[in-house]
């Protein structure tokens, strides 16, 4: 099977997806977001009646027999118990992801460090809610300072992430039609 883009009327498909990458929402028979998978992965669960799509993106899949839209969220039929979710696990590697490893002062995507927002010498934690990315120029011009002294204000305000942010974490290419089943 190959993956391409709609052509327009009498062109050929200029565009090949990689089947393999994680762009498929799962959501569980409750509706709840399971996971992100691939095209192939939730092609195979769809030709084996374990998903239904809910929304299709405008991509296609063409086999010599077949085409048909490429999924962007699909549903399975059955419930699947998850045993209770634990928390994200607190690491350099998930306030990365999280933070989409951006600086949170200045933007930037070069030489990123951790930043306590309010330092550790001023009774500031080592979490989710203090911890940011943070380039290192940033941070050491934010020095051992709270941030409303040196006025260097947060592009977002830290907290542990949610499925949405752990799920995909940093692929930029998050579907706008997957917002209304994120729970956002």
């Amino acid at each position: 099977m190959k993956a391409t883009s709609i052509p327009q009327q009498g062109e050929p498909p200029s565009v090949t997806l990689n089947l393999s990458q994680p762009r498929v929402l799962v959501l569980n028979a409750s509706y709840e977001p399971l996971h992100v998978c691939s095209i192939k992965r939730a092609i195979t669960l769809m030709q084996y009646g374990v998903a239904e799509v809910l929304e299709n993106s405008s991509d296609v899949v063409r086999s010599p027999s077949t085409v048909m839209f490429v999924p962007s969220v699909i549903r399975l039929k059955r419930y699947i118990r998850r045993p209770r979710i634990h928390p994200i696990p607190f690491s350099r590697r998930n306030v990365m992801r999280r933070d989409f490893y951006t600086c949170q002062y200045c933007g930037a995507k070069h030489e990123l460090t951790l930043d306590h927002v309010i330092p550790r010498s001023k009774g500031g934690q080592h979490g989710w809610d203090n911890v940011v990315a943070a380039c290192r120029d940033c941070n050491q011009k934010k020095g051992d300072r709270l941030v409303d002294e040196i006025g260097m204000p947060l592009r977002t305000r830290p907290k542990a992430p949610n499925f949405s942010m752990y799920a995909y974490g940093h692929i930029a290419d998050v579907q706008p039609d997957w917002e209304k089943y994120m729970g956002h």
